[in-house]
């Protein structure tokens, strides 16, 4: 009998790993924020629901979306980019009551490196997060609230910056000028690699730890973004002089390698 996957987030990167996990064999369903996406994606062959998670609860077809979960893949993006106010901690306090009114017991809480603060320098998984900043507290106070959940077992995955597909930050960056942190070095992972992990942590049954998920190459951004905008043609954004005293985060794995034998089969 093969096991259900729930992902709780089917967008830019929960709908790809859909479509790998059904290849595989495992059922697989998700949730959407509105009957819109829910129809157009079980249309596509995905069990699909309509589930919203706010900061005053969680509506929708959530008891649905839980049940008979063998795992769930928690990838809710945060929003704290947008300043919308609202409170991302709260809403996955709600999340997790829920959660923890089904039989679920594994689970994969998709997180970020920006837990890490830029003082932090070259950290792994063995340094603990010391952020700075909003979102790198709310994101830190999340991961430890499902880690410490009794009845859970959690594994958080802190993906670098995300490239592939349509995503490629160069786009953003192309003909900007007198940008800041040029020395500092990037710390990204493309979408095909954060399949490849998140399927590996399901078949090695790799539940209760934490996996730093970028790739390792890291050079400067300033080298990395121009030789990209040239790679598509565009203008290349310029970089403001450093004065060399900055410190910058650099964020490495030992885990990957040492618990899941993972090695990057994309290049950025």
């Amino acid at each position: 009998m093969s096991k259900t996957i729930t992902i709780a987030g089917l967008g830019w990167l929960g709908q790809p790993l859909a479509y790998r996990l059904n290849l595989l064999g495992y059922k697989v369903k998700g949730s959407v924020t509105t009957m819109e996406k829910a129809t157009l994606l079980q249309k596509n062959g995905v069990e699909a629901y309509p589930v919203e998670i706010t900061d005053r609860g969680v509506q929708g077809s959530v008891k649905a979306l839980l049940k008979n979960s063998d795992y769930l893949i928690i990838m809710i993006p945060p929003g704290l980019r947008r300043n919308t106010g609202a409170d991302y901690v709260l809403k996955m306090v709600h999340f997790l009551e829920a959660i923890k009114q089904t039989e679920v017991e594994k689970v994969i809480l998709v997180s970020s490196t920006s837990v890490y603060d830029d003082s932090q320098g070259k950290v792994t998984e063995k340094d603990e997060p010391l952020p700075e900043t909003i979102s790198g507290k709310q994101l830190r106070q999340v991961e430890q609230l499902f880690a410490n959940s009794k009845g859970l077992k959690t594994t958080i995955v802190r993906f670098g910056g995300l490239i592939g597909g349509s995503r490629q930050p160069a786009k953003y960056l192309a003909g900007r000028k007198d940008l800041n942190d040029g020395d500092a070095p990037v710390n990204l992972i493309h979408r095909d690699d954060c399949i490849n992990i998140l399927v590996k942590i399901i078949k090695q049954d790799a539940f209760g730890t934490v996996f730093n998920a970028v790739n390792p190459y890291h050079p400067k951004k300033s080298k990395y973004y121009i030789q990209k905008a040239k790679e598509l043609n565009l203008v290349p954004p310029t970089f403001a002089e450093n004065h060399g005293d900055e410190k910058f985060k650099q964020v490495d794995s030992d885990n990957l390698e040492s618990v899941l034998k993972y090695s990057f089969k994309t290049s950025i």
